[in-house]
């Protein structure tokens, strides 16, 4: 499992020209699925997100983590966090999981990190999103989770 996280200071995700998720000062989470990835990653990887020290504290060193500034997630599912592009110019998406136990997974993830106390908002899994932020840093960190 992948997260693709980015330090905002605002984000918002847009449906057919609809909002279905916005956030002020808090972590952009793209998030994909492997088709080998279980619950426990999903659990370990909300902790790992949550718990990044990527905010700066009063010295200004990144040495706070999203709840201790008080912030906010938006997670977005994306797939194509597991693209191949080692053969040829097409990414390949054969690590990618299969939607339904993508879908399962990333529910899974959004409700550990809701259930943290953050405010957590959302994409709309397998919609066509348009996804606007404000790079805070700009702060840019890939974790992942893998067997």
């Amino acid at each position: 499992m992948r997260a693709l996280v980015q330090r905002v200071s605002e984000a918002n995700v847009t449906v057919e020209g609809q909002v279905t998720g916005q956030i002020g000062r808090g972590l952009l989470v793209f998030l994909g699925v492997k088709y080998d990835d279980t619950p426990r990653f999903a659990e370990k990887l909300a902790d790992k997100v949550i718990r990044l020290r990527i905010f700066p504290d009063d010295a200004g060193k990144m040495n706070c983590s999203v709840a201790e500034v008080g912030g906010e997630l938006l997670v977005v599912s994306q797939f194509t966090l597991y693209g191949d592009t080692k053969k040829g110019n097409r990414p390949s998406y054969s690590e990618a999981a299969n939607p339904e136990v993508a879908q399962r997974l990333y529910e899974h993830f959004v409700s550990t990190c809701r259930a943290s106390g953050l405010r957590v908002s959302t994409g709309t899994f397998q919609a066509h999103m348009e996804v606007r932020l404000t790079n805070d840093g700009p702060v840019t960190i890939l974790c992942s989770i893998e067997a």
